[in-house]
C-alpha cells in the first residue's frame, strides 16, 4: 500500500511532529461505505431530489411527512451503512495524535460508530431529532402513527436534527470548528468539495495561521491548488496507508 502512495518526507515529518492534528470531512469518505453524496452530477441526492422541496424549513412547513418519510429513508440507508477504513484510520490517528480533533460535514455518524470521541458536526446527526419548535433535541420518538410525531413537551412537531438550507450551522459547533483550523499544526481536507460555506473556509484558516493543509480526494477540487500536499485516491486507501508510514505509537 506505500508503494502505491510514495508519501513527501516532508509531510510525513510535518505530521509526525505535529501537536494538532485537525481532520475536515466530507461526504467523499461517506460514500465509500455506500452512502450517496449530494452534488455528484450523476448519483448525487441533489440530482435526483430537489433540496427545496426536502431539505429548507419552507419544505418542512409546506409537506413535513413528505420531509420526514423522506429523512426516515436517509436514517435506514445510514443505518445499514457500516464505518470504511478511512473512518477507523481517523480514529486510529486520534489515539495517536497529541491533540486531534475532527470536523464533519456529515451527518450520518460513521466517525463516532467507527470509534472517533473529538467529533465536532457542522450539519447535525441523521440519526437524531429535536423539536422544531423549542430546539430541544428528544431522545425516543414513535414512528408507528400515520402522522409527523410530535414534541412531548410542547405538542410541536418533531425534525430531523440537521442543517437544512436556509439555515445557520450550530453557533457552537462552528466556534469549535473556526478554533481547531486556528489552533491546528496540520488540517486534513477528505473527500470534501471545498465549496459548502462556512466550512469551506476551515482550510484557507488554518493556511493563513501557519498549518500545512492536506487533501485527501479521488478528484481535483478548488481546495487542490491552495494545499500544500494532494494525495490524489480514496481515502479508505490513503488514510490507513499514511497512518502506517508514519507509525505514531499509541498514546
Amino acid at each position: 500500500m506505500s508503494a502505491a502512495f510514495p508519501f513527501d518526507p516532508i509531510l510525513l515529518d510535518a505530521l509526525r511532529n505535529a501537536r494538532f492534528i485537525v481532520a475536515l470531512t466530507g461526504a467523499g469518505i461517506s460514500a465509500e461505505s455506500g452512502l450517496a453524496t449530494f452534488r455528484d452530477a450523476q448519483a448525487g441526492l441533489w440530482a435526483r431530489f430537489d433540496p427545496r422541496e426536502f431539505a429548507t424549513p419552507s419544505a418542512f412547513a409546506r409537506h413535513p411527512k413528505r420531509v420526514w418519510d423522506w429523512y426516515a429513508w436517509r436514517r435506514e440507508q445510514v443505518a445499514s451503512a457500516r464505518p470504511n477504513a478511512g473512518h477507523f484510520a481517523l480514529a486510529d490517528l486520534e489515539r495517536r495524535a497529541h491533540a486531534f480533533a475532527l470536523v464533519t460535514q456529515n451527518v450520518d455518524g460513521l466517525h463516532q460508530r467507527a470509534g472517533s470521541r473529538n467529533v465536532i458536526e457542522l450539519h447535525g446527526n441523521i440519526g437524531r431529532v429535536r423539536c422544531s419548535s423549542e430546539g430541544t433535541r428528544v431522545e425516543l420518538w414513535d414512528e408507528s402513527g400515520e402522522d409527523v410525531p410530535r414534541c412531548p413537551r410542547c405538542g410541536a412537531l418533531l425534525r430531523p436534527d440537521v442543517v437544512w438550507f436556509d439555515e445557520m450551522l450550530p453557533a457552537e459547533a462552528l466556534a469549535a470548528a473556526q478554533d481547531a483550523a486556528r489552533r491546528c499544526d496540520a488540517l486534513l481536507a477528505i473527500g470534501t468539495s471545498a465549496e459548502v460555506y462556512p466550512a469551506a473556509a476551515l482550510p484557507a484558516s488554518a493556511r493563513a495561521a501557519g498549518a500545512i493543509v492536506v487533501e485527501i480526494n479521488p478528484n481535483e477540487t478548488s481546495l487542490s491548488r491552495r494545499a500544500h500536499h494532494v494525495l490524489r485516491g480514496p481515502a479508505g486507501e490513503i488514510l490507513p496507508a499514511l497512518l502506517a508510514r508514519l507509525a505514531l505509537p499509541a498514546s
